[in-house]
């Protein structure tokens, strides 16, 4: 069973493309990492026509590469391959390698020909697909936040400016003389996204020295929208690293500075592609509203997925622009579901809650999943947030901690329904894993507390 790919896009590629000698397959695991291998051209119409035996226990690393035995995808297994296929659309050049080569994203099958339950891509599409089979057709867009920064002993710090060579040391949202001092960078950043066929729109310095944030352009296919962030990532490191700078979309990478996020853009369409969330009024049709009901409900038990790492929740912190609480307004960027400002038609909700760090695919499916839930039942969002929202009583409901949030989702009925318990299984075993081998290494700040102090 391929993943809808034909061999004439490899073909054509091929043609229109003499030159690329290689071609990364990338697979995208529980953790949000692309992983995979490179093979030759000669290799690429083979691929097309029988897919590409791959280990399925790629899917059920941690973080680090490291095998977790508990997802059942390693020796218990027998370490048995899977079967990888093409993604439509997804084989395109890579602009930032001197070597002339390619990149085309996979997604698993198992060996009967049916999605494997460990791949998160598949998560999304069956959230998706129990969406349209109540005739709602989600159009989604991403919103990401990133820092580029600098080796800074055994730490980081904010990049300097590529044209002056100056430090970032100070806020500046909005301020295009950061856009400038990067210049280089984002130039061929920009030029890659386009020879990529990303659709990145707008870029802005945000609020913290060295952070910034583009906008990739809305799609009308919740899996193509969470295909771009997945390709876009890897674009904004590579081109990083070839003006000598690291780009990272860890959620809170220092401590004086707020974290990055990645905001969630939906409405939904109808059959016919209109906007259900279309209205004159600011706050949205009750669709929306209810929608909204559905996302505030869910959160609790989504959090693991929207905060997936120990540093995620170092990002939540009152005034910090990260939301703490399940609140919604019009306008507002202090509540964690935002209705933007604009004409009618473009009506939508802004998921605020997820962290750069979650997996796109992951992030849209526990959005879109707590969405349906809202509108199957009907749900009312409480009440709307004016003014500031961080000033609203903390919610005891919302785990903000890891282990807390981990718990909480391994009893989610809901998620384990929507994104498949086979797959919440996979995900659960994963991040047990990250949090035991995280929390048994002694760090820098445990000699700082505790070395002569007990």
């Amino acid at each position: 069973m391929s993943a809808g790919a034909t061999v004439d896009e490899a073909l054509g590629f091929l043609a229109a493309h003499p030159e690329v000698e290689a071609v990364q397959l990338l697979i995208t695991d529980p953790g949000g990492v692309a992983r995979g291998k490179s093979i030759g051209r000669e290799e690429l119409e083979a691929l097309y026509r029988r897919g590409r035996p791959v280990a399925g226990s790629i899917l059920g690393l941690d973080l680090r590469g490291e095998d977790v035995e508990e997802t059942g995808l390693v020796w218990s297994a027998g370490d048995a391959d899977q079967v990888c296929w093409p993604i439509p659309g997804t084989l395109q050049r890579i602009p930032w390698l001197e070597r002339p080569t390619a990149q085309l994203l996979m997604s698993m099958f198992d060996a009967s020909g049916q999605p494997a339950v460990a791949d998160p891509r598949h998560a999304l599409a069956r959230v998706v697909g129990q969406l349209q089979a109540d005739g709602l057709y989600p159009v989604v867009a991403l919103e990401l936040e990133f820092f580029l920064v600098e080796p800074d002993g055994p730490g980081i710090r904010p990049a300097s400016g590529l044209l002056t060579g100056e430090r970032m040391v100070r806020h500046d949202a909005y301020g295009l003389g950061k856009l400038e001092e990067m210049t280089p960078l984002f130039d061929d950043l920009y030029r890659a996204a386009a020879v990529q066929g990303l659709p990145v729109r707008t870029l802005m310095s945000e609020y913290a020295p060295g952070q910034f944030e583009v906008t990739l352009e809305h799609r009308p296919d919740a899996l193509l929208a969470a295909d771009d962030a997945i390709r876009w990532k890897r674009l904004v490191r590579g081109v990083s690293a070839r003006h000598g700078r690291v780009a990272t979309f860890m959620a809170k990478p220092f401590l004086e500075h707020a974290g990055s996020g990645m905001h969630v853009h939906i409405s939904l369409a109808d059959a016919k592609g209109h906007n259900l969330f279309a209205s004159e009024d600011p706050s949205g049709t009750p669709l929306l509203r209810q929608a909204i009901g559905g996302m505030a409900a869910a959160l609790p038990e989504s959090m693991a997925i929207f905060a997936p790492n120990a540093n995620s929740y170092r990002r939540f912190r009152r005034q910090s622009y990260a939301p703490v609480a399940a609140t919604w307004g019009v306008n507002n960027r202090s509540v964690g579901f935002r209705i933007p400002t604009g004409p009618p038609e473009s009506r939508h909700v802004e998921h605020r809650i997820c962290g750069a760090d979650a997996n796109p695919y992951l992030a849209v499916a526990a959005v879109l999943a707590g969405m349906h839930r809202g509108i199957r039942e009907r749900l009312d969002p409480g009440e709307v947030v004016t003014g500031n929202g961080y000033e609203r009583p903390a919610d005891p409901s919302l785990p903000l901690d890891w282990h807390a949030a981990l718990e909480r989702l391994a009893t989610s009925g809901l998620l384990n329904d929507s994104l498949g318990d086979g797959f919440v299984n996979v995900f659960m075993a994963i991040k047990r894993a990250e949090w035991d081998r995280f929390h048994a290494v002694p760090t820098t700040l445990d000699y700082d507390w505790y070395l002569r102090l007990t």
